[in-house]
């Protein structure tokens, strides 16, 4: 007896004891405080270069924004993959909700705590249809970024659990911007398109809207249940638009009523969705309203213009890409357009505001700011 009695002191000695102890508080400390933060509300962002925020870099593909003067004005003054001068839409509503910025699905750098922030699976050049942004080659296309959130969850259960990566998904706020490049990356890229051939307009149409349904039906199934759906800008008021098809600075007639025909119908879909699902998971932002009014109006916004982009060459800065030897404006605040196609980070920045605090005219059933209230009470 004595002589196991000296074994187990040899064996479990005071500063053995104690390191033991520590050791289990410091994974119990860790543990809590993975749980804290998937109390943390969780963002999630889905759809295309308007929201992209680096996804791209890590493909090879030509839709990136990787090079200077990209990300001229983020806080690193070096381009980050955001089609932006500075912050993205995604940025400034982190921003809003206390949070991080959620990183690209496809950064090493998403890992451990990281995870329980959201994840940004959103790739330049994608649309609705699988067919779109064909041009670009490699991009994540609507439904890899939905089997790259299934894999997401995947990866946050084994880390927090099943049931805590639920509730944490459950919770979150998710963002989806899609549907531009189905007009001006398929059906209007080139005259007699392929999609223009098998539908007219409005055909065309009510097909993206039927597909767009069952993209918001799978990410509901995937457990989303706040989710912000954009429509789309002016179409043919973008600089990229006025340089081939302008006449006399007007906005391209034929795209400007793809828009006047999609944006009241996407709509329209979602709060049907809405009724069939019993409760407000959708919620519209009239992001096409957002931007006709800087666009009718630019001075009632401290621009100077919302036709020529900051960045860029030919008639309107709207031809070919952003690069080091682009026309690049002096004060990107006076420029609604950064680039050819994508907003400046002040224009994002009165954009998101409305998407916070605008009335039903902008935002339908209800703007982020009540959201983030209800969602607080329970």
């Amino acid at each position: 007896m004595q002589a196991f009695s000296s074994r187990f002191h040899r064996m479990a000695s005071p500063s053995s004891v104690c390191n033991s102890c520590w050791m289990i508080l410091s994974i119990a400390l860790a543990l809590g405080i993975l749980v804290h933060q998937a109390d943390a509300r969780a963002f999630f962002v889905f759809g295309d270069s308007l929201v992209d925020s680096g996804n791209n870099n890590y493909l090879a593909t030509t839709a990136r924004a990787d090079a200077p003067p990209y990300g001229i004005d983020y806080p690193t003054r070096r381009p980050t993959g955001r089609f932006s001068n500075g912050l993205n839409i995604p940025d400034l509503i982190s921003e809003q909700i206390g949070s991080e910025s959620p990183l690209p699905y496809l950064s090493p750098e998403l890992k451990g705590q990281r995870l329980l922030v959201g994840a940004n699976f959103a790739s330049a050049g994608i649309g609705i249809l699988n067919d779109t942004g064909i041009q670009f080659i490699n991009i994540i296309r609507m439904s890899r970024q939905l089997q790259y959130f299934k894999e997401y969850q995947q990866r946050v259960s084994a880390l927090i659990g099943a049931q805590q990566a639920k509730r944490l998904v459950n919770r979150a706020l998710v963002l989806i911007t899609v549907g531009g490049n189905d007009f001006v990356n398929n059906y209007y890229l080139v005259p007699n398109s392929a999609r223009s051939r098998q539908y007219d307009l409005p055909d065309y149409v009510k097909y993206l809207i039927s597909e767009y349904r069952k993209l918001l039906m799978r990410l509901y199934h995937l457990g989303g249940r706040r989710v912000l759906v954009t429509g789309t800008g002016p179409l043919g008021c973008v600089p990229a638009e006025l340089a081939m098809r302008s006449t006399n600075g007007g906005c391209s007639a034929e795209l400007q009523r793809a828009a006047a025909l999609y944006n009241p119908q996407l709509e329209s879909m979602i709060l049907d969705v809405n009724r069939k699902i019993g409760r407000d998971v959708f919620i519209a932002a009239d992001t096409h309203q957002m931007h006709n009014d800087f666009f009718s109006s630019p001075q009632s916004f401290g621009f100077t213009t919302s036709k020529i982009a900051c960045c860029g060459q030919g008639p309107y800065n709207g031809l070919g890409l952003c690069t080091a030897l682009s026309n690049l404006c002096p004060d990107r605040n006076l420029y609604a357009f950064w680039d050819a196609f994508h907003p400046s980070e002040k224009a994002n920045r009165i954009i998101t505001q409305q998407i916070l605090t605008g009335s039903t005219d902008y935002m339908k059933p209800m703007n982020l700011s009540t959201i983030l209230a209800l969602d607080s009470r329970t």
